[in-house]
């Protein structure tokens, strides 16, 4: 996952990293960012424009949860499929406080990748709100999901709210102990699933102490204040939108402002400006939408933009630099990680790198045969996941080796720890014994054609291996035009793919990423009628 942020000039000094500070549960954490900025401070600026404060947030959390908890045991697994938002920060707290583990559901994987998903982390019980459902027409996907596992309402929830439940919300607001759990640390607290790009979505335990150390990790990092408001309209669902976008504000004590979709960006660059938000969570898709979609000083608020889940491109940087005048630093990181693993910073930004490791993180690279003076990348450090829960062994956590998480991802490290990423190891073709990075074939696709999307893949060839296969949304794309920049930029022939496809969209996730599953199944698909077909 790819990280952007603006420079920030200040003078404050950034806090040292402490992993003692994350051994607590995460909702005690809550409990002392509210102990620490005042129960009274205005802490999340809903979709609706709907303020709540710390006390507001703690109160309906300990209700909530203590409503929902009838009927789970302690240490179970608790769906959540909500949109960015109060709500789902108000679910992910209240299943917490009473020791079970939300797992956040990506709702736009559809009904097929919900029951699987469900299926290996044993989810039994789904919490979502019917507001949600009817907006996102999501009925036919809660038909599928009810034969396998209990629908609740949060306007349900609300309605039936006992005596018990209130009570249990004003005691535990200022006695916590009385009524909430109190797990380890290094327990699960979050169950995510991975975007299933190249294969089937794995579970991602993640303990308090991941999340936390994570925050903490960023603080040390990069440069936060008090005064900073955070936009956010990533989904919880996806790790950089829940750790950063959602829990980091929440405990160092910074307002945030959740936006229900990122799929809106006249709106959401109006409520940018609005909202005179300092910092914007986001994907270089969806950034480089907004940057089009605002005008010359729309966007003057923002101190710290930050992009994750892909590859920030060049010409998204020309974009924003000459537009709004936002010079872009960009970062690295995995689910499996919490998710940041390293970044650029306003004094040590390197251009084509992804900056240095987070304090805490160690790395190692292991040689990959075809790619020289790069190697695989090995990642280890407090924020590295408990471990993956996997379809074919439902509930268990397989913790990775000697806590060592392969990020499966092919990288250069320089002498002064600066990180260029070369590519997925599964996003390199092999063609004529040679090793080809489809990362490079989308960069010249995007270089020609900046505002159109582009995705490379590779398929059998009889001949020499593997062929590349380039799907686009420019319809005057030709491979003599591919040829021609390849070699007026020095890049080698063999990056240049065989065949064009054309396509009136490349398919993504709900992430921003692209969805190369689905690429691959359109260019199989269009391989298929080829050779049917009498031309063929």
């Amino acid at each position: 996952m790819s990280l952007a942020t603006v420079a920030a000039a200040s003078g404050e000094e950034i806090v040292p990293f402490d992993v003692t500070r994350a051994h607590k549960p995460v909702f005690s954490a809550l409990m002392e960012a509210r102990a620490t900025f005042g129960g009274n401070r205005a802490a999340i600026v809903d979709g609706d424009e709907r303020v709540l404060s710390y006390d507001e947030i703690v109160r309906a959390s300990l209700a909530l949860g203590h409503a929902l908890k009838k009927g789970t045991k302690p240490g179970e697994t608790v769906g959540v499929m909500l949109p960015s938002g109060a709500a789902a920060v108000i679910a992910f707290f209240g299943i917490s406080a009473y020791g079970r583990v939300p797992a956040m559901l990506n709702f736009t994987s559809g009904a097929m990748g919900l029951k699987s998903a469900m299926r290996t982390a044993q989810i039994k019980r789904v919490v979502t709100a019917k507001r949600f459902i009817e907006l996102g027409k999501f009925e036919h996907i809660i038909a599928e999901l009810k034969a396998s596992a209990e629908i609740v309402y949060l306007e349900d929830v609300r309605e039936k709210l006992s005596l018990m439940n209130k009570l249990a919300a004003a005691v535990g607001q200022y006695a916590p102990w009385v009524v909430t759990a109190r797990p380890l640390h290094q327990t699960p607290a979050v169950v995510l699933f991975t975007s299933g790009t190249e294969g089937e979505p794995k579970g991602v335990a993640l303990s308090h102490t991941n999340l936390l150390a994570n925050v903490q990790q960023v603080r040390s990092h990069i440069e936060l204040f008090p005064t900073d408001i955070l936009f956010n309209p990533l989904p919880t669902f996806h790790c950089f939108g829940l750790t950063v976008g959602a829990l980091m504000p929440l405990f160092l004590g910074i307002k945030a402002v959740f936006h229900p979709t990122p799929l809106q960006p006249h709106e959401i660059v109006r409520r940018i400006k609005a909202t005179g938000s300092t910092i914007l969570l986001s994907t270089d898709t969806f950034i480089s939408q907004y940057a089009r979609a605002g005008e010359q000083g729309d966007l003057n608020s923002l101190r710290l933009a930050v992009c994750g889940a892909e590859r920030l491109r060049d010409e998204t940087r020309q974009l924003l630099r000459k537009k709004y005048a936002i010079e872009l630093l960009e970062g690295y990181g995995v689910t499996e990680a919490a998710p940041v693993i390293a970044a650029n910073q306003p004094n040590a930004n390197r251009s084509g790198t992804v900056g240095r490791l987070v304090q805490g993180m160690t790395s190692r690279l292991e040689p990959v045969e075809g790619i020289p003076n790069a190697g695989r990348l090995f990642v280890k450090g407090p924020n590295v996941m408990l471990g993956y829960i996997k379809a074919d062994n439902p509930g268990v956590i397989v913790p990775p080796h000697d806590g060592w998480h392969d990020t499966g991802d092919v990288v250069a490290i320089d002498e002064d720890g600066f990180i260029a990423i070369k590519g997925r190891l599964k996003r390199f073709a092999k063609i004529g014994g040679e090793t080809v990075s489809l990362a490079v074939v989308e960069s010249i696709a995007s270089a020609l054609w900046p505002d159109q999307a582009h995705a490379a893949v590779a398929i059998p060839d009889g001949r020499k291996g593997e062929q590349i296969i380039l799907v686009t949304t420019q319809r005057s794309a030709t491979r003599h035009d591919l040829v021609g920049w390849a070699h007026n930029h020095g890049v080698p022939e063999i990056s240049v793919p065989r065949r064009i496809l054309f396509a009136d969209a490349v398919p993504v996730l709900g992430t921003g990423k692209t969805d190369y599953g689905k690429v691959q199944k359109m260019v199989a698909e269009s391989a298929e009628l080829a050779a049917s077909s009498p031309a063929a």
